[in-house]
Order: structure tokens, then sequence, then C-alpha cells
């Protein structure tokens, strides 16, 4: 069985994001470091070479794969800084109507710029998936 091509590793998360060539994306990125180190209690650590992720679960697939993966993460990608939240929204419908700007895939949260969000509220979204991810799945 293949293995997944985003690994974490021991990259520098601050290399990384000193890297980001969009001053303001650049300082949004380093709030996003700041936010997720407070609200998980956990270092960033590099996922792969251009994800930034927090603590780590275990997943269980029912084809027998399995893996550790991150509880919740981000990336400043070019057109968004895309958050990984791995409890997905379906849960979340009333912060995400509170958040601000903002649009969603499976278990990604894309935002242009943290300006045009509600931080609070941010907060809490990450606070609530990574709380359900840890009951849901056991820490490796």
């Amino acid at each position: 069985m293949a293995e997944l091509k985003t690994q974490r590793n021991t990259a520098s998360v601050e290399a990384f994001l000193n890297g980001v060539k969009d001053e303001r994306k650049r300082a949004d990125s380093f709030e996003l470091l700041k936010l997720m180190e407070e609200v998980t209690g956990e270092k960033g650590e590099m996922w792969g070479s251009s994800i930034v992720g927090f603590g780590r679960y275990r997943y269980k697939y029912s084809t027998g794969r399995e893996g550790d993966w991150m509880l919740v993460g981000f990336s400043p990608r070019a057109q968004n800084l895309t958050l990984y939240i791995m409890a997905g929204f379906e849960e979340y419908d009333g912060l995400l109507t509170k958040l601000g700007k903002h649009s969603t895939g499976k278990s990604c949260l894309y935002i242009k710029r943290l300006e045009q969000v509600d931080k609070n509220v941010l907060k809490q979204l990450v606070k609530k998936s990574v709380t359900h991810m840890k009951k849901k799945n056991p820490a490796p």
C-alpha cells in the first residue's frame, strides 16, 4: 500500500512561513500559527512541504489502511489561506454563519484574509474540531 505523500517532518515552520512572498499572507500565517498553537497547546510542525499542522491523531479506514494525521492545520496557498478542519463542518453551521467571509470544502476552510473573519469565532471552530477529533480518534 502506498504511503501518503504528505508526511510530518522536521523542516522549520518559521523558515517556511518567512518564505511566503505575499506580505499580508505571511503576516496572516504567523497569526494563524499563534492562534492554533494557543488553541491546541501544540507547536506547529511541517507536514509535507507546505502545510503547518498541530497535534496528531490515528486514523483507520475500513480497508485496513491506517496512519497518523494532524488534528488541525493550515497552508498559505496562492488563492487563499487554507485551514484544515479535520472534523468537517456538519456540526458547525452556527459558527460558520458568524465567521465572516469564507468558503468550505469537505474539511477545508478557505479564507482570503484573516481581517475578513471573526478571530474569536475561528478560535471556537478550531477548538471544537480538535476536541471532536481527540474524542473520536486516539493519539498515536
